[in-house]
């Protein structure tokens, strides 16, 4: 099986398409080259994101991760947009799937954990779909 290529993206790739990548190398990483980016990039990633994916995973996103344009990153064959409060982003030649998910950034690590949790899911269910379909 050739490894596809996800992107995971949002405005500012801070917050949750860096979770969205870091939980896809934890779970896709022997089927699928994980990818996060956004319109925009904000010079760190959300530090509430990096204190409780370290917490709750053990991962350290700043190790590996950074915010990237989507010009930086390769074409990929799955799209995920973590649900965009403005126009998203047209990326020509792939899959597209939006999870509509909130931005919990600027609430409470109650809502971060909502979060995580809804994006820990998806990327699983997100591994059901590619062995069973790509």
């Amino acid at each position: 099986m050739i490894k596809k290529k996800v992107a995971f993206i949002c405005v500012h790739n801070s917050c949750r398409s860096q979770i969205a990548e870091a939980l896809g190398k934890k779970y896709l990483s022997d089927i699928c080259d994980c990818y996060s980016a956004g319109t925009e990039t904000k010079p760190q990633i959300n530090q509430d994101a990096v204190r409780l994916m370290k917490k709750i995973y053990g991962i350290d996103m700043e190790q590996e991760q950074y915010s990237k344009l989507l010009d930086d990153i390769p074409k990929t064959d799955i799209t995920i947009s973590m649900g965009c409060n403005v126009a998203c982003p047209y990326v020509p030649g792939t899959q597209f799937f939006n999870w509509g998910l909130d931005d919990p950034t600027g609430h409470s690590d109650d809502k971060f954990i909502e979060i995580i949790n809804a994006i820990d899911e998806k990327v699983r269910e997100l591994r059901k779909y590619i062995i069973e379909f790509m």
